[in-house]
């Protein structure tokens, strides 16, 4: 692949949370099925802690679509990389800060791949709402990932 350019992709949909804090402390919504397309609905989650520095992916999905949910604590840098041949978006690059500072919720479409890094300081909270099961029902299908971390030659490279 050639290189990419910077710019928004198509099919991604980044939403502000907005965190409602009396009293007691904050809540936020993170996901609401009224304002997605059902194609995104998700069918499980997860939530990750990941350290200061470090790095998770990059890698793409062939047909899952991942519902991240950065709010902190910590701040991430979240990279996508659109590497969808027929996407009028093809071969951009588009970053996003999110987290602690600036939480938001990412939706990512399969075929584009995505890393993020935690550049907070601190040890950071990563929610996923994807829309299909890790590995199938039951565990028992191939797991939809197409990791690219080892590979010396990936183009999809973190700055």
């Amino acid at each position: 692949m050639s290189e990419f350019v910077r710019g928004i992709i198509a099919d991604v949909v980044v939403t502000e949370i907005f965190r409602h804090v009396d009293e007691r402390g904050w809540l936020a919504e993170l996901y609401r099925e009224d304002t997605v397309g059902s194609q995104y609905r998700p069918v499980m989650s997860y939530f990750s802690m990941t350290q200061p520095d470090v790095v998770r992916g990059p890698h793409e999905h062939a047909e899952q679509a991942d519902c991240f949910a950065f709010i902190g604590p910590s701040d991430f840098k979240i990279y996508l990389w659109d590497a969808r041949t027929k996407s009028p978006s093809y071969m951009t690059l588009q970053i996003i800060v999110a987290g602690e500072n600036s939480p938001k919720s990412v939706i990512i479409p399969p075929g584009v791949v995505h890393a993020y890094k935690n550049i907070g300081g601190k040890l950071g909270a990563v929610l996923n709402f994807p829309n299909r099961l890790f590995g199938g029902r039951g565990k028992t299908e191939p797991i939809d990932e197409i990791r690219h971390e080892s590979d010396p030659n990936s183009p999809f490279v973190l700055d």
